[in-house]
């Protein structure tokens, strides 16, 4: 008789064991269900501001795509251009490649304007305006941080030229447009150069601000150190050299990019740089050079689409995901 009641117990036991297990089972697959469907309608997006054609161009931002998405992010690479687009269909927007932007500079704030009226805008468009003309070099150089020796010109008088290596005690000089990329319309020049190129240089400047700086032999001889702040954090650094008979260290012209772990010094340097800004960026590229002084300077401050070389560093598109969920967090609580 015991015998007996101990079996229906047994049993008994083994039922419950089993709807135990069958609940919690489906209980974990209900669970997914739900986070599943949850995401699904919770899910944002964010456009990554690019332009209508990449293919000469090197660009690393799809390796934030997966990151973004386990934060509940769908991103996609959507062109300035496309005037078919509903920005406001979109929560967040990042620039990003817009490297065409200086050819239409006008058109490009007003693009920029239009989305920060409906959508989340990164970097910070009072910003970026402020970036997009380099004479943001001389209003640092106001506020204590070294840049590169500049002389800054309206327009472009060949009767004065020359006076430019003089003034810069220099054999070579760089002119370039203030508004400008990929080292669009930048000039390495001699004294025997400039004779060659005055009548190109002043249809290119006959109307459009430009700048004079003495070409830096330590880019070619050491490089130029780039280094990358995530929302004011700084992340990872690259060091940039042109190929050989060159003095651009962009990609796109052959320049050789490699990962770099620079010095505590430059790292101080740079995030010095960031703080003077009017707000913190999402990200922002900063490039430093030794001077002929052999003194660390400013060369460029990359605020609006510097490419942020992503591929050199592993954990440098979570940092860069991590740094944006902080901003949009800040913005949306």
């Amino acid at each position: 008789m015991n015998h007996y009641f101990f079996f229906i117990r047994q049993s008994k036991v083994k039922e419950i064991i089993f709807v135990i297990q069958f609940l919690r089972y489906n209980f974990e697959l209900l669970k997914n269900f739900i986070s599943q469907t949850r995401n699904h309608f919770m899910q944002k997006r964010a456009a990554f501001l690019s332009t209508d054609n990449l293919e000469n161009f090197f660009t690393y931002d799809k390796l934030l795509f997966e990151p973004m998405k386990k934060i509940g992010w769908i991103a996609e690479e959507v062109s300035w251009r496309n005037e078919n687009v509903s920005w406001k269909d979109y929560d967040a927007v990042v620039v990003r490649s817009t490297w065409d932007y200086q050819n239409d500079s006008e058109k490009f704030i007003n693009v920029l304007e239009k989305i920060d009226t409906v959508s989340h805008l990164e970097n910070d468009l009072d910003l970026m305006k402020w970036n997009m003309n380099k004479n943001y070099l001389f209003d640092l150089a106001q506020k204590g941080i070294k840049i590169v020796d500049t002389i800054w010109e309206k327009n472009f008088n060949k009767y004065l030229a020359h006076e430019y290596f003089e003034k810069l005690d220099s054999d070579e000089i760089i002119i370039k447009p203030n508004i400008s990329a990929n080292a669009d319309n930048t000039f390495r020049l001699t004294r025997e150069k400039l004779n060659k190129n005055l009548e190109q240089l002043e249809k290119i400047f006959a109307a459009r601000e430009f700048m004079v700086q003495p070409f830096l032999k330590n880019i070619i001889d050491e490089g130029e150190y780039s280094l990358f702040f995530f929302n004011g954090k700084f992340s990872h650094s690259v060091l940039k050299k042109p190929k050989e008979n060159d003095f651009r260290v962009q990609e796109e012209h052959g320049g050789n990019i490699q990962p770099f772990k620079v010095s505590s010094e430059l790292i101080l340097i740079a995030d010095n740089i960031i703080k003077k800004l009017s707000t913190i960026p999402l990200y922002g590229r900063v490039d430093l050079v030794r001077n002929n002084q052999n003194q660390f300077a400013l060369i460029e401050l990359e605020l609006i689409e510097p490419s942020l070389y992503l591929n050199k560093d592993d954990q440098s598109p979570l940092r860069f995901v991590k740094a944006f969920e902080e901003k949009i967090l800040k913005f949306t609580v």
